[in-house]
């Protein structure tokens, strides 16, 4: 159940109310400002009808719902990135995000900026922090980095988007990123996640290597609940047991989270096989199932690059991707969308299927832990 407030409510005295009655909440920030918009009753508070509940003075409105990740719910298909929208099964050109693995000098991220930005893409990607397998491998040229995606996408109108691996880097990210990514490895780390959240800004969250979509979706939660503006899902890829291709690409989730659940769902091929010779086949069964839109790996000469040349394609390469793709996303994610309409039971919001109780979980996403982890009574929080 989600109690939202009314503006300028004294949600001190609101949290009061919530107390006396029995109930356990998990307070959502209105973004940066820290200002309380509204409230999430945990499932195991005492039972109390939203007739009662609006009663309240300061409450606007009461959202009943069993769902696990009720929040994700009511965000719905589309997310706003600036004047970007990125909608799930959009009959429209799909988003590009498009750009190096690793930022290596300010020329080089101009150079991509301008040669990504006339084919119509929208986002300049690139990592100026960079999680790597092997300690010795290079970790990125730092937050220095990240002023040169900044100007390199001012320049040429792009929006940036680029991950944010550590707490610490969160404030210089947010201040120089339109969506921060959180990346597969960081898929598990609440506390990231609560820290990319309470900035305001949305979201781009890659599923974790070995995520199952419940703890996927649920990591999204935790972003919204601190106070994330809106979260696109990004497929790249599960650890499969076939070394063929860098990663098994599932794009059976995609289908389900975008004509089912709703939610939009960028896929990064470039991880998901990590050949670029497959980046074309796999970029249009990804707009075929019903991404929003892909993210693609690219440098002018990727024998040279400092990280994942083997996946990257060359800028002449992702053009002609582009102009295949561009034109004709329509139709294919229109059929798509039909084909799902006519499934009986593929209609409405349910839930991903919730954590079994024996496991002794709740929305916190821990193992083994209290049914009240990350969750507070609401007597005595400010």
């Amino acid at each position: 159940m989600i109690v939202s407030l009314k503006q300028g409510a004294d949600a001190a005295a609101v949290m009061g109310e919530l107390s006396r009655r029995g109930l356990w909440v998990s307070q959502v920030e209105r973004g940066a400002g820290g200002v309380a918009a509204h409230y999430v009753i945990a499932p195991h508070s005492a039972e109390v009808s939203a007739e009662e509940l609006l009663r309240i003075e300061g409450v606007a409105g009461v959202t009943s719902s069993k769902s696990p990740h009720p929040l994700l719910d009511r965000q719905g298909p589309v997310v706003m990135v600036g004047d970007v929208r990125i909608e799930a099964g959009a009959r429209r050109r799909p988003i590009w995000m498009c750009g190096p693995c690793s930022v290596e000098s300010e020329g080089h991220a101009r150079e991509v900026a301008g040669a990504v930005a006339p084919l119509g893409v929208q986002f300049l990607r690139g990592g100026a922090f960079k999680p790597r397998t092997s300690p010795y491998a290079f970790q990125g040229a730092g937050a220095e980095a990240l002023t040169w995606l900044r100007r390199a996408a001012d320049a040429h109108g792009l929006k940036v988007v680029t991950e944010a691996m550590s707490e610490v880097d969160v404030p210089a990210v947010a201040e120089h990123a339109d969506l921060i990514q959180v990346g597969s490895r960081n898929m598990h780390n609440y506390a990231l996640l609560k820290s990319i959240g309470r900035t305001g800004k949305p979201a781009l969250l890659k599923r974790g290597m070995a995520a199952t979509l419940e703890e996927w979706v649920l990591a999204a939660e935790y972003l919204l609940s601190s106070g994330a503006s809106g979260v696109v899902l990004a497929e790249r890829g599960i650890r499969s047991f076939d070394p063929v291709t860098r990663n098994l690409l599932d794009l059976g989730a995609v289908a389900l989270l975008s004509h089912v659940h709703k939610l939009p769902v960028i896929v990064d091929p470039s991880h998901g096989v990590g050949r670029r010779d497959l980046i074309l086949p796999m970029a249009r069964a990804s707009i075929g199932a019903g991404a929003a839109g892909v993210m693609i790996e690219v440098h002018e000469d990727p024998a040279r690059a400092l990280s994942d040349g083997p996946q990257a394609l060359r800028l002449a390469e992702l053009a002609a991707i582009v102009r295949e793709l561009g034109a004709a996303p329509s139709a294919a994610a229109s059929a798509a969308a039909s084909a799902a309409q006519a499934v009986p039971g593929s209609q409405g919001m349910p839930a991903i299927p919730a954590a079994r109780a024996s496991s002794g979980s709740s929305g916190s996403g821990g193992s083994g832990g209290s049914p009240m982890d990350g969750w507070v009574q609401a007597e005595g929080v400010s």
